[in-house]
This record gives C-alpha cells, structure tokens and sequence, in this order.
C-alpha cells in the first residue's frame, strides 16, 4: 500500500467536502443575515440609541423580511432534513443467509484497516458500489455489537453504508475474483467515516430528496408554489456544490483504489475480464431470453443460474473464451450463501420489476418459470400468441381464408393465407427451381426468433434494425429522409399490429397496475407515486412496426414447423427463443421473412418451406 498516495487522496476529498460544507454555510449566513440586522435594529432601540420615525420604519421594513427569511429558510432546512434520501432497490442478505459472505467482507476489511459495511444487499446488475443508507426513514440505526458500549455513554460515529454486490458476479466468479473485485469497494468505507466527507454526503442526499420532493406531481396549487419555491432553492445549492461534490466523490475513489492495491492486486486484474464478460452475458440474457418472458407475464427464477449457461456455452462457441470452462471446477461465490436458489428467486423477480415493470409479489397473470419449461411455457406460446394476433389482424382488415387446393379446413389460420396476402403481384408463388438442389444456408444467418444473431457471422444490415416502421421514413447518412422498404400490404398490416397491440398493453398495464396496488406493502419498493407497474430502467424500446410484423410472420412460420414437420421449440443461451428442426437450429429464416415482408417475394420463404417438409396449407393450433 502507498501510504503518500491513499493520504493524498483522502486529504483531496476531505478539502472538497469542506468546501461543500462551506457552500451550506453561506446558506445559512444569508437566510440568518436579515434577523442579524433586525436584531441590531431593535437592540438600539432597547437601549435609547436608535430612535425616531425613521429607525422605527427602517425596524418593520428589516423585521417583516427578516422573519420571512427565517420561516422560509426553516421550511427548506426542515424538508432537507427530513425529505427520504432515495436508495437502490436491492435485495437484503441478512447475516444469518450468508454468513460466509460477512465473514470474508469483515476480514478483507479488516486486511485493508477500513470500517467493515453495516450490511450486504444485492442488486440484478453487474457492478457494486456503497451505499449510504443512515438516514432515519431508512430505518433504525444497526444495534451495537455484544460487549460494546450501549446507551448515552456510547460515542456517535457514522454508520458504515451498505455494500451492495451486482448479483451475477456472485454466480458467475469464484470466491477468490469476488474478493479482489469487491477490494477497492470496501475500501472505500475508510473515506466514508470521516465526519467532514459523511456530512457533506449528507446534505447533498438532502438537496437532491428535497429536488425529488418537490417535484412529486398530485399536490394542489398553493402547496405546488411553496414545493416550487423549495425546489429552487435546492437546485441552487446543489449548482454551488455540485463541482465540489464530484472532485470529493473522485477523491474518495482514487484513495480506495490506492488503499486496494495491497489485496490479491495481481488477482484484481484477472477478475476485471470476468467483469466484462459477465456484464456481456447478463445483458444477453436479459434482452434475448428473459425479456420474451416478461412479455409473456412470466418472469424467469433462476436469472444468475442463467448466466452461467450463458457464459459457458459463449465459451464453447468463441475460441477466445476456451479457458474460461476451467474455472467451472472452481469454488463459486454463491456458495458464500446459504440458499442460492431463494437469493437466485428474488434478485430474478427484482430484475424484471427494474427492466419490464410489474407486481412486486406473484400473482396469476405474473408467475415465475423456470428453465426446463422456458421452451413450452415461454417460447411456443409467444409464437401461438403472435400468429393469433396476426390473425385477428388479418380478419379486421377483410382478408379472406386461404383457398389452397387440399386444404383441410379452409376457413382455419394457416401459413398460406399469411403467404398470399402478403405476396406482390407480379411475384407468383413459385418452388425450388431445382428440386434436387441441396438447400444452402444464408451467409449472415440469424435465430428463428428475429432478434438474435449466430456467433458465425455478424448481426444483419443497418437495413433490417434501422428505426422506423414498414414503408416508414428514416434518415441517409446525409441527413435527408429515406422511405424504408416495404409493400402496401406488409405497411397496412404493420400498422394494424402495432395498434392491437398497443391496445393489449395498455390493458395488460392497468390490469398489473391494480394487482401492484392490492399487493403493495409499506417494505415494497415503489419508483414513485402512482407508477408502481412502471419499469423506471426499460432494456430496449419499443419495437418498430416493420420488426412486429416479421416478428409476427416468424412466429406463424415457427408454429406451421411446429404442427407439421415435427420441429420444436428451444432455448439458446445467447439467442433465446429458437427453432429446431431435426434437432439443429434453424438460424437461416428471418432475411427470407423480410424479402416477403418489404419486396412481396414469397419464393425464398417458400424454398426454405419446402426444403424441411412445411405444409403451408395446413391450420396451426393458436392459443
């Protein structure tokens, strides 16, 4: 450890939080100011100096403002004290849960001569930070430990805050990483116990509750004023300290980091690429397979168990990553907890109310599914639901059944139908010009669902994720408005689906909304008043109208593979929901969903229909 280098750091922060201090000092000499003068106002009058007309004008017209001052300058204070600092919505571990994780934190705090944090919480992202949480609405200050002094003779010190750990780091590192990673984040609790830098942590926390509390919506218009008036006021202290603030906060960091340098340095470097490559495959499995599942109303329980998964079969498909499946027979930290699977449970649930929204507890239309019945319970009901929607799409805009010879039923929902409506005069449905012609694969193929990519070719073109809807209007690279392909027909479906849409989330969100109300707790976590369905972090926007209505085609295609040609519904760790077809993915479907899609040419889908026995014709059961 370099002793110059932790100092200087630590005296930088301390010197910035005094200057934060200095900034409330100043406050509070200008709201004391005006009393001051009233007081030496009215002192010379009590003693016979200061008297006549003039001096007696001169004390009302300091007297009124000065007491003005005060009152308002009481009301800010009151609501920055007393205004709820916010917190990260976490999920607490008791000491009892893991009591190997607190005793590896107390002994690496303990190696790094710092304060050890006052608890533990994990939070469904991968990174760790400290987190002050003293403040009383947060709840009773922590009971002293046994033997200790108790009652008024004890000395008030600051409360260490609160080591909050990303959740995926416990599942996917071994014991030794997750100690050297969490290493300079403890260390940061030495910088943290001086009083200077605790109480200018304070009141910044207060100036930005108090911005948060008198922004809050719903108050009637004369209290409005005062909030607004509140609110001013904090902004403009948070403006003088802001600089201020940051260089401490930068202050507090490099002495940490310097003080950290001492623990498993050589170790911390090795466990950094875990990070990078954990933050890759939290965020895969987030958007590629847990984010299909929160559509469907059902939340995957084991989301870190998934991560693993993820990451180990990156490994067998990445030749950079071959190394990594060594580590496996390695200790795990989630073995620091008693039960990982409750821990697994909560942090799963607590991910999607963070990144989709919804209730805080589980109810009928919001149950957890775990991964054996992702593929059943996920994966082929999302395409039976899409190719119903796009069904009912169809009926609302006249079109008829299919007429195909030998078609069973045909007034039922087939493939055919979706083929002929969307096919362009001009582009007759043709076969395989070849028929013995062995089918080839597309260069760039990409997974059955239409959002994910295989790791042997790159992401498609700009072409097929550009903004924008079928037929809607996008910008060149010289700034000027480009019509993105599409037929007439493929843009009148596209706008039918995204209204039905629409319609059902808004349904499904009032629904939610009420169950999140009925099951609200006074401990839940609420982002704020009256948006309790609300994801405050959505993982991506909302999809275009060109990508709903390939998406819905290649959900109609899967379910016609599905009922006719024996294909079934899978997992992909990297990709999510995919197809199988005699028991290989079939990563070739989507560029031939968008030529029908935006040029009206059915002859690739057809093709590749043909080539693994897909009957067209057929109904498809839908839910």
């Amino acid at each position: 450890m370099t002793g110059i280098g932790v100092e200087a750091g630590a005296q930088a922060a301390r010197s910035r939080a005094l200057a934060v201090l200095r900034v409330r000092s100043r406050a509070l000499a200008v709201a004391v100011l005006p009393a001051g003068a009233a007081v030496i106002l009215l002192t010379g009058a009590s003693t016979g100096h200061l008297v006549g007309r003039g001096w007696d004008a001169a004390r009302w017209a300091v007297g009124v403002p000065a007491v003005l001052v005060l009152l308002a300058a009481a009301g800010v204070g009151l609501v920055v004290a007393r205004a709820r600092p916010a917190t990260s919505p976490t999920v607490p571990i008791p000491e009892e849960s893991a009591p190997d994780l607190y005793r590896m934190v107390r002994d690496l705090a303990d190696r790094l001569e710092v304060p050890a944090p006052s608890a533990i919480a994990l939070t469904p992202d991968c990174d760790s930070w400290l987190e002050d949480r003293a403040h009383s609405a947060h709840g009773p200050p922590p009971r002293p430990a046994p033997g200790g002094p108790a009652g008024p003779a004890r000395p008030r010190t600051p409360t260490p805050p609160v080591l909050v750990i990303g959740s995926p780091f416990l599942w996917w590192m071994r014991v030794g990483e997750l100690r050297a990673v969490l290493a300079p984040v403890i260390a940061g609790t030495g910088p943290s116990a001086h009083p200077d830098i605790a109480a200018a942590r304070r009141f910044v926390r207060g100036l930005d509750a108090a911005v948060a509390v008198a922004s809050a919506p719903g108050r009637r218009p004369p209290v409005r004023g005062l909030c607004a008036a509140v609110g001013w006021v904090a902004r403009l202290l948070l403006r003088g300290c802001r600089e201020h603030a940051t260089q401490m906060e930068r202050g507090v960091a490099a002495a940490a980091a310097e003080r950290a340098q001492a623990v498993d340095y050589g170790l911390r470097i090795v466990a950094q690429e875990q990070v990078g490559l954990a933050y890759a495959g939290w965020d895969r499995l987030l958007t590629r397979v847990a984010l299909p599942a929160w559509r469907m109303g059902r939340w995957p329980s084991r989301l870190d168990a998934g991560v693993v998964a993820a990451l180990t079969e990156l490994s067998r498909r990445d030749r950079l990553a071959e190394g990594f499946t060594s580590r496996l027979g390695e200790r795990p930290a989630c073995d620091l907890l008693e039960e990982p699977g409750a821990v697994d449970e909560a942090a799963s649930l607590l991910a999607a109310r963070l990144f989709h929204g919804g209730p805080a507890t589980p109810c009928s239309d919001w149950a957890p599914v775990d991964w054996q019945a992702y593929p059943e319970e996920v994966v082929d009901r999302t395409w039976r639901v899409d190719a119903a929607r796009l069904h009912r799409a169809l009926d609302a805009l006249g079109v008829r059944p299919s007429r195909h010879p030998g078609t069973p039923d045909p007034g039922g929902p087939t493939l055919a139908r979706v083929l002929d409506h969307l096919t362009t005069a001009g582009t007759a449905p043709a076969g395989p010009a070849h028929p013995h012609e062995p089918f080839r694969q597309a260069p760039a193929p990409r997974a059955a669902d239409g959002d994910g990519y295989s790791p042997q070719g790159p992401p498609p073109s700009d072409d097929v994720t550009r903004a924008g809807g079928v037929g809607g209007r996008d910008m060149d690279a010289d700034g000027e408005a480009e019509t993105e392909p599409g037929t007439d027909r493929s843009v009148a479906l596209a706008a039918r689906l995204t209204a039905e849409l629409a319609r059902e989330e808004a349904r499904t969100q009032r629904a939610r909304t009420g169950a999140v109300t009925a099951h609200q707790s006074p401990d839940s976590v609420a982002w704020a008043p009256g948006d309790y369905g609300l994801p405050p972090f959505p993982l991506q926007p909302h999809r275009t109208a060109r990508e709903l209505l390939a998406d819905h085609v290649t959900a109609m295609v899967c379910c016609a593979a599905v009922d006719t040609a024996g294909a079934v519904p899978a997992l992909d760790w990297l990709d999510g929901p995919s197809l199988l077809l005699g028991g290989e993915r079939a990563a070739d479907l989507a560029p031939k969903v968008l030529t029908l899609i935006e040029d009206g040419d059915p002859g690739p889908l057809r093709d590749w229909l043909t080539a693994f026995g897909i009957r067209p014709e057929k109904p498809v059961r839908l839910v």
